[in-house]
């Protein structure tokens, strides 16, 4: 498996941002349609994950289990993709003669750094609430497992993914980590580790042009926690909209 890049990185950058405008503009129902479509990809290719998977260390029963999160992860994602703006939008009372509107729209390119933990559902959780809102990613795999990673590139590839909505990167987190915090054309950071010294360089480089850093609390194991809408609005901003009465 190649090692990227700070090269592949900025190019993987310029597809997101290239892709990231049509995706956001998709109705939200048909974005779920195509995460449902990963899921049943996913499904299809089922045997062949539980084998890398158990490639990587797991055993059977673990195996099938990560495969089978993996699937239901993307499944509770795509129901969500025409209810969360619904949810988390509101109509807010003022006192003048305005209606006052408040709604979710995508935060744009997010870098991804996946968990060492769990070489397919470590991914799975963190590009599904990403994606689902309209946003484009670049993702860094596990480095000590990246297997299922690069397979799932090509379940993407088979979906009706748009090209450059997912971009899926295999390397070396210390060559690559300060890159996918210091970029200037990067609006969220996902962190899916569990490094205090890691997260403090993010944490600084974010501070560059204010992106936004999300820890993922899950590292790649609770199941529970991943399947929170709230973590869809982690990469959304929020829009307000006056509009005056009786015009």
């Amino acid at each position: 498996i190649c090692n990227g890049s700070r090269k592949d990185f900025r190019e993987a950058i310029v597809k997101a941002r290239a892709a990231f405008g049509k995706w956001s503009k998709r109705t939200e129902f048909n974005r779920g349609q195509i995460i449902y479509r990963i899921a049943e990809m996913l499904e299809a290719r089922k045997l062949q994950f539980v084998d890398e998977l158990m490639q990587q260390g797991s055993n059977k029963n673990d195996a099938e289990k990560e495969v089978n999160a993996s699937i239901d992860l993307l499944i509770y994602y795509s129901g969500w993709a025409d209810k969360y703006q619904q949810v988390f939008s509101s109509v807010n009372p003022v006192a003048s003669s305005y209606f006052n509107f408040s709604l979710p729209e995508p935060s744009g390119v997010v870098s991804i750094i996946a968990s060492e933990k769990n070489s397919l559902l470590g991914i799975v959780s963190m590009i599904a609430p990403v994606i689902v809102g309209g946003n484009a990613c670049v993702i860094l795999a596990s480095y000590s497992k990246p297997l299922c990673a690069i397979t799932f590139g090509e379940v993407l590839n088979s979906s009706d993914v748009p090209g450059g909505v997912v971009n899926i990167l295999a390397g070396t987190k210390k060559e690559l980590v300060s890159y996918f915090s210091n970029h200037m054309d990067v609006n969220s950071i996902f962190y899916g580790g569990d490094s205090k010294e890691e997260i403090k360089d993010i944490q600084v480089n974010a501070s560059l042009n204010v992106k936004r850093v999300v820890e993922n609390k899950s590292k790649g194991a609770d199941l529970k926690k991943m399947m929170d809408p709230y973590l869809i609005m982690n990469f959304q901003e929020t829009k307000t909209i006056w509009h005056p009465i009786g015009i």
